[in-house]
């Protein structure tokens, strides 16, 4: 009896001086504020055991659990701005959603189609309204395997079946390798050298979508994509920029689709002299599209309040067999689609709002393969800090604007 109440006691010490050494280090874990990436990396690693990239200050957190998704990305440090927009609650939730499961993340790889008689989130036969939508499993809740990983590249992978709304089945392999980029990959794909002043990070997503089954995906019975979207933080001082390829709207059709939740009013969007520009404060609902005939490689954004500009880059093959259409009706002509698309996140109809945030988002073309054949699509996003005359000397190459037009655009 003694013995035991001796090594009881020393049990009731140690468990004592344990939790004592784990407040310490609680006490003396560095705190952040919110909206910077160390704050956001302590939040994430509280959920998940997440892989980050890091060059230095530019660091890049990427997920396997959640779904291989980058959640988001820093180009100073951790003390600097996170440039991904992160749903904290519902990560914190103990429960999946309906519909959708909306973690953020500011580079994820969806498939569409989202609407029509392609849809794979509309069972057969169901009316295309939201109470019906429900994201497939494998890009919405469902975690990756991981491949490999080293200090800056990380490789995933997935295997899905799916069925469309017209009752075609599919099963699909999808992988994807994220790589923080160097200063030699920001010259080879931007052409540009930043002043030493300015400080960047860039990362990019390759995403392959495979035909794992035994049957050619084709036009009469429809197929998928690959469909990249990337959740920024908006701000008051948001503005997208995508400039597009002018000509007749006869040869070319219209510079954009602006009428995916209604049509987007006349003091949010300004289309000039080969360039588009959004408002992204997130409190509008909105979206665009721009097509295969009028969309290049960029696209991009500018906040002033944080002289963050960002860049996206994506690839677009020359040749194609079409793009997929996402709206959510049957459509006459299901692979005449958008190739990039803007979204400005805003209060619904009942006041309630999952964000806010905003999307810049590309999408493959549609991708009719035959059993075992492959289609890639990659995707860059670049995010440069600095004054902002040297970031106009980044944005007036890449995107054909002065970062002073950009500011303008929506104070006249």
């Amino acid at each position: 009896m003694k013995l035991t109440s001796i090594i009881s006691g020393l049990a009731i010490i140690g468990l004592i001086s344990s939790c004592g050494v784990n407040t310490k280090k609680e006490q003396n874990a560095p705190q952040f504020e919110k909206g910077t990436f160390g704050y956001d990396l302590q939040f994430l690693e509280s959920k998940d055991s997440v892989i980050v990239l890091r060059n230095g200050d530019a660091q890049v957190i990427v997920s396997p659990k959640y779904q291989g998704k980058v959640f988001t990305s820093t180009a100073m440090g951790l003390k600097g701005n996170s440039s991904g927009w992160i749903n904290y609650k519902a990560l914190s939730s103990t429960t999946l959603a309906p519909h959708i499961n909306a973690y953020g993340g500011e580079d994820r790889m969806w498939l569409g189609p989202e609407g029509g008689q392609n849809s794979i989130f509309f069972k057969p036969g169901d009316k295309m309204v939201f109470e019906n939508w429900q994201t497939p499993a494998g890009i919405d809740s469902e975690s990756w395997d991981l491949i490999s990983h080293d200090s800056v590249t990380v490789s995933m992978k997935k295997g899905m079946e799916l069925m469309n709304y017209s009752g075609t089945r599919f099963k699909v392999a999808l992988s994807r390798q994220v790589k923080l980029l160097s200063v030699t990959d920001l010259n080879r794909n931007l052409g540009i050298a930043p002043d030493p002043s300015v400080k960047w990070v860039g990362f990019e997503s390759e995403n392959t979508l495979t035909n794992a089954g035994s049957e050619k995906w084709t036009r009469e019975k429809g197929t998928v994509n690959i469909w990249m979207l990337a959740m920024l933080t908006p701000s008051e001082s948001g503005v997208v920029v995508i400039p597009y390829l002018q000509g007749d709207e006869k040869e070319l059709g219209k510079v954009a689709t602006t009428n995916y939740f209604g049509e987007i009013p006349a003091d949010r969007i300004k289309i000039e002299n080969g360039i588009l520009y959004f408002k992204v404060d997130g409190k509008h609902r909105s979206k665009l599209g721009l097509s295969d005939k009028r969309a290049t490689t960029f696209a991009g954004s500018y906040d002033a309040a944080r002289q963050m500009l960002t860049i996206l880059q994506f690839t677009k093959p020359g040749t194609n067999e079409g793009y997929i259409n996402q709206l959510w009706e049957i459509q006459k002509e299901p692979f005449k689609g958008d190739v990039i698309n803007s979204y400005n996140d805003g209060p619904l109809a009942d006041g309630t709002q999952m964000g806010p945030f905003y999307e810049i988002e590309s999408s493959s073309p549609a991708a009719f393969l035959a059993p075992g054949e492959s289609l890639n699509h990659t995707q860059r996003i670049f995010h440069f800090v600095g004054d902002e005359a040297k970031l106009t000397l980044i944005s007036a190459k890449v995107l054909g604007v002065s970062v002073d037009q950009i500011k303008s655009a929506f104070n006249n």
